[in-house]
């Protein structure tokens, strides 16, 4: 397993499977994609965005995207695993390595409907803190009623 951070030189590799992922939650999200075959993003690379692609043997295996709030204050925007590679807790490595390398406070949120992805970030989350995060509901602007779970590595 590695993690590579995007630039120019990968970043066509990161829009591939940002529209897969896209499709995954079309149906959640209710998106559809446009005359050519593409759906929009909802997560740019820019500004504060910063893409990380998961490789497995040398094969692009899932995608990232990670906005700094601010100083130390991160939030997973995209995360997404091609199915094939939905096995052998690769996905949890993948983000909880980048939790280590990142370390700081984290906030991570899921869209209603979304309950495969709360049930994934509860285990991921509960693991690597050992129980010690937070998690609520909220109205967000941009998601409509999201899931949201927090932690910060200075109270690991």
């Amino acid at each position: 397993m590695q993690i590579i951070k995007v630039d120019l030189s990968n970043q066509h590799i990161y829009m591939n499977l940002a529209q897969a992922y896209e499709a995954e939650f079309s149906k959640i999200m209710q998106k559809k994609p446009d005359e050519n075959g593409l759906f929009p993003l909802d997560t740019i690379l820019e500004g504060n965005v910063t893409g990380y692609l998961l490789y497995v043997d040398g094969i692009p295996a899932g995608h990232t995207a990670i906005a700094n709030e601010s100083d130390g204050n991160y939030e997973v925007c995209d995360f997404y695993v091609v199915p094939y590679f939905r096995k052998n807790k690769v996905g949890k490595r993948f983000i909880t390595q980048v939790f280590k390398m990142l370390g700081g406070r984290w906030e991570i949120k899921q869209v209603a409907g979304a309950d495969h992805a709360v049930n994934f970030w509860r285990d991921v989350i509960g693991e690597y803190t050992a129980g010690n995060y937070s998690e609520d509901s909220y109205q967000d602007g941009k998601w409509g009623v999201v899931t949201r779970q927090a932690f910060s590595h200075s109270k690991l």
